[in-house]
């Protein structure tokens, strides 16, 4: 008879997860708060961060940087996100590897119906923990955008919006830009 493996030296859980998510085939998957989660946005929401994008990326290209969204890793937490944006300098995203939310740009969030607190409220924690200069709120959920800047230990201290829809909402620098946000709709 076989005997139950000993884990009396216990598991790197935070190890075997992250682990397992970068190896699971097919869906793109995050972890939140130690819940695996795909990520399987809709239509709308695609189109709402390829208008936040868009009217970042000529900035964007000025910097040196790329936007995507690629794997962030939380370091001694059970997270592992997947932003709908993320801006890192070019030198940093050639390596293949997760990056931590402080080597990043800016970091934009898309809600859903299904995700909108932990956008609102987990992420945006754990961002300004983990050093996230600036992480803008798209929240369709709300139709409003609010820009998160100053991270610290126990959250962001400076909140600018949240902006209604059909507004403009400045980006400050290194990006110094403003986003439209005539575009963008509500659920």
């Amino acid at each position: 008879m076989t005997s139950a493996p000993d884990y009396s030296q216990g598991i790197d859980v935070e190890r075997a997860l992250k682990f397992a998510v970068q190896h699971i085939r097919g869906d793109r998957v995050q972890i939140i708060e130690g819940i695996i989660e795909t990520v399987s946005p809709t239509w709308d929401h695609e189109r709402a961060a390829k208008l936040v994008r868009r009217q970042i990326e000529a900035r964007v290209d000025e910097l040196g940087c790329v936007e995507g969204s690629g794997n962030l890793d939380l370091p001694g937490s059970s997270n592992w996100y997947v932003p709908d944006i993320a801006v890192v300098p070019e030198d940093l995203a050639r390596g293949g590897g997760a990056l931590l939310p402080d080597q990043t740009l800016l970091i934009v969030e898309v809600t859903s119906e299904s995700n909108a607190e932990t956008d609102r409220v987990v992420k945006r924690r754990r961002y300004a923990e983990y050093g996230a200069p600036l992480y803008l709120l798209v929240d369709r959920v709300e139709g409003s955008l609010t820009l998160f800047s100053e991270p610290g230990r126990l959250g962001y201290t400076r909140v600018d919006g949240p902006h209604p829809f059909g507004t403009s909402v400045h980006l400050p620098e290194p990006f110094g830009v403003d986003i439209d946000t005539r575009g963008l709709q509500a659920i």
